[in-house]
């Protein structure tokens, strides 16, 4: 029996990508972006003396991605909000992780493989958000592979980049923090993966839908669940960028700090000559002397 048959990979796909995200995975997903909003520096403080800026921020935590794709397809910002269901799960797991009874929602999920099943989940609606927003710009432009990658990069990574907004929410202006500066690696990987979702979508990709969003969302999963786990930071893309990123746009220090210092030390030595040794008091005093005889005359 071949693997094909003992494994049934696209019966397992399609079934995968049928499944409803509502409200299981869409719950799992506004309880670990709330999480990190609550991780922020102030952000306990800012619930107590304003609770509503602090809804606000964690509906943008929730549902940025939304508003910032809607923005680009100019459709209305605020489209999302009317879907109530959402919504009101969304403030419901506001609620209970910042005001619950001695902290016990939020110590709850928190808990290390509690908040690993979560972020798991997250990653299914991240990989979906990512499809469907390539799928929808297809729909409006037939033809705008940049506006599939960019509708589909906002939708699997909006929040990260309305960050700097959702700071001024908070009192908070760190423009050095800016999330295009210095992606994180969920915004490299919605970046990566939209780009494989418009090819698939044009037909340059020989795979289907359903077996893309099944094996990128594995991909995400075991990224995302491993770097939690292990508190890291390191982006499994890396190396890979290591690689390639000096042959395409060149290296930042190759050859530059050398020549740098080369020409520093020559412009030192010819700018800068030793300065003649010091004159004694008899010398100066005699100076001294011929410089008034000089003026008398």
């Amino acid at each position: 029996m071949e693997l094909s048959e003992a494994l049934p990979l696209g019966e397992l796909a399609a079934t995968f990508a049928s499944l409803s995200v509502f409200p299981l995975f869409d719950t799992a997903y506004f309880i670990v972006s709330v999480l990190y909003l609550k991780y922020e520096p102030g952000a306990v403080e800012m619930s107590r003396k304003s609770p509503f800026a602090s809804w606000l921020c964690a509906m943008l935590h929730c549902f940025g991605s939304y508003i910032l794709a809607d923005l680009l397809l100019g459709e209305a910002p605020l489209q999302y909000f009317s879907n109530n269901s959402s919504v009101i799960l969304a403030t419901a797991v506001w609620y209970l992780i910042f005001f619950c009874p001695m902290n016990l929602f939020y110590k709850c999920v928190s808990f290390g493989p509690v908040k690993l099943i979560f972020v798991a989940m997250k990653e299914v609606v991240r990989v979906r958000k990512i499809a469907a927003g390539v799928h929808h710009a297809h729909h409006l432009y037939h033809n705008g592979w940049f506006v599939m990658m960019a509708t589909g990069w906002v939708k699997g990574s909006g929040v990260a980049l309305m960050s700097n907004f959702e700071q001024l929410l908070r009192g908070v202006w760190k423009p050095e923090t800016n999330e295009i500066l210095h992606m994180s690696f969920p915004t490299k990987a919605s970046l990566y993966g939209t780009v494989l979702f418009t090819l698939q979508q044009t037909h340059w990709l020989p795979i289907s839908e359903a077996n893309l969003i099944f094996f990128f969302t594995m991909f995400m999963i075991v990224c995302k669940v491993f770097m939690t786990a292990t508190h890291s930071h390191a982006s499994p893309f890396t190396l890979l960028e290591d690689l390639i990123c000096p042959v395409l746009f060149g290296s930042v220090s190759s050859g530059h700090p050398g020549h740098h210092h080369d020409h520093h030390g020559a412009s030192h030595e010819v700018s800068h000559p030793a300065p003649p040794p010091a004159k004694s008091k008899e010398e100066l005093n005699e100076g001294t002397r011929k410089r008034k005889a000089k003026k008398a005359e």
